[in-house]
């Protein structure tokens, strides 16, 4: 059978289409719930009707969004007994301990508080109102917690032991799984990532009404809060890089190699800048390089040896048998630098965001009179440095929204094809984990059809969103403002029927 088609390739690719695009979602889901938690409470502690309107404008988008994850991420979990069930059964007792966890907390958990923020707008004290949505984004936090440590254990297995009768994975340590280094920095440095996703989103949103001037009050505080979420999570997600990268060289280190397409141990190793090279023979034909910048991001110093992807395949040989233990090389080398390259991208954006509004070049002098709705001419009448640099942020900025979330999912591509041949880092190899009953017909037909659900699901996503963005934050009436001061007895809102307050 031609191994393009083998029912193993099949069922990665379809595993592989499946989780990317069910990942578009999550990093907003995390970031959006914060971020509008955090706009309800400024509306509390203030009573700005702006912080408001921005809650309720971006609570919309999170709650679309949410739902469509919710969807997507349920066929995932099919999928294990579908095309993995030699995997399920590996790795059953140590994955289904997170994976429950997870399922509580996001099927009960976080669906309690959202139904209570949805329909509680009119009936619930804006205080506990506001505390549902962040019991909300705390539900997210968690739940996206229990998902990472169960990968992280399929990348550095930990608390364990292999049951000799079952040839099984058996869980010892829940503790250790949930603890251990990988899944610390792993947790770190994907929410960071999250909020990069998020801070653009809202960035570029927001640039798109200011652009026309409309909705300014409140677009004005969503920007800001943005482009601070943006800059400062794209900080922090350097630094978990850093962190996750050393991580890496010591626990998988051909991913490492091969995301540097270093072929042979050098020191001091060089960081990549560009390569090309002959896969089959192992070395590059072209390379331009930093001396000595890997050995630092590996070990913090610039001349430690970092071992090469030709010694690391051998070692590999030695421990586990004949076989080819390299990833696809050009696979994991571009798509981490794609990862970075497209993140910080937007991280640069955000700074330059930052610097703009701060020169008040963001707007022609007419917006920064404060008033509400400015006609869109308003925003090209000055043909001067500030409205000219304004312009161009503009378009720039929703032209990239989207591209943290491409980084994140370049990020995973590099994260689950680096560790290859590996799905169970140095227990399990990918070729052994699929269903041995499963048929190239089967996994062909369960592949379309999940492919054209998805292709669907994102045209109403879109259109969705589409919608809800162009009408912009919704008015206010009187019962937004006056929300119930408790719940239960007489109040004065006691005898209004429930509103979706939208």
């Amino acid at each position: 059978m031609d191994l393009a088609l083998a029912p193993e390739t099949l069922a990665r690719w379809q595993f592989g289409i499946t989780t990317v695009y069910h990942f578009l979602f999550v990093p907003l889901t995390i970031s959006l719930a914060s971020l509008v938690a955090g706009l309800e409470t400024a509306w509390v502690r203030t009573g700005k009707e702006k912080c408001l309107r921005a809650a309720k404008f971006w609570g919309k988008l999170f709650l679309i969004n949410i739902a469509m994850g919710v969807v997507t991420g349920i066929v995932q979990e099919f999928q294990f007994g579908m095309n993995w069930s030699d995997y399920s059964r590996f790795v059953g007792d140590v994955f289904g301990a997170p994976l429950a966890f997870e399922a509580l907390i996001a099927f009960f958990f976080e669906s309690t508080f959202i139904g209570l923020w949805v329909f509680g707008w009119d009936r619930l004290p804006k205080k506990i109102h506001a505390a549902c949505m962040w019991m909300v984004a705390l539900g997210t936090l968690l739940s996206a917690y229990f998902i990472l440590a169960a990968n992280s254990w399929m990348q550095h297995p930990v608390g364990y032991r292999i049951d000799p009768e079952s040839g099984r994975a058996e869980l010892t340590d829940f503790w250790q799984v949930l603890t251990q280094e990988t899944t610390l920095v792993v947790v770190f440095h994907t929410l960071t990532a999250a909020f990069v996703a998020g801070g653009a989103f809202v960035v570029g949103i927001a640039a798109y009404h200011l652009r026309r001037g409309r909705h300014v009050q409140v677009m004005r505080t969503s920007l800001r809060l943005g482009l601070v979420t943006l800059v400062v999570s794209g900080l922090l997600t350097a630094v978990s890089g850093d962190q996750l990268g050393k991580v890496m060289f010591r626990q998988q280190p051909m991913k490492m190699a091969a995301a540097e397409a270093l072929w042979e141990t050098e020191a001091p190793a060089p960081f990549s800048v560009f390569a090309y090279g002959d896969v089959d023979r192992g070395h590059n034909k072209v390379a331009v390089e930093v001396p000595g910048l890997l050995s630092y991001l590996a070990h913090n110093d610039f001349h430690s040896a970092v071992p090469g992807i030709n010694d690391i395949n051998e070692a590999e040989q030695q421990a586990h048998g004949p076989g080819d233990y390299r990833p696809n090389i050009p696979v994991a080398y571009w798509s981490f630098r794609w990862m970075i390259g497209f993140g910080m991208a937007s991280v640069g954006l955000g700074a330059v965001g930052l610097y703009l509004t701060r020169r008040r070049w963001w707007l022609a002098p007419e917006l920064r009179t404060g008033e509400t709705e400015v006609p869109r001419l308003a925003l090209t009448r000055r043909r001067t440095l500030g409205p000219a640099l304004g312009g161009w942020y503009w378009r720039a900025s929703v032209l990239t929204l989207g591209f943290p979330l491409i980084a994140s999912s370049w990020g995973w591509i590099f994260t689950e094809m680096g560790r290859q041949p590996w799905v169970v880092y140095g227990l399990l190899r990918t070729e052994d984990a699929v269903s041995p009953g499963v048929t190239q017909a089967e996994v062909i037909t369960s592949m379309s059809v999940f492919t054209l659900l998805y292709a669907a699901l994102a045209v109403v996503e879109t259109r969705l969103l589409v919608k809800y963005v162009k009408a912009g934050p919704p008015e206010l009436d009187e019962r937004d403002l006056t929300p119930p001061t408790r719940i239960g007895g007489e109040d004065e809102h006691a005898d209004r029927p429930m509103a979706f307050s939208y």
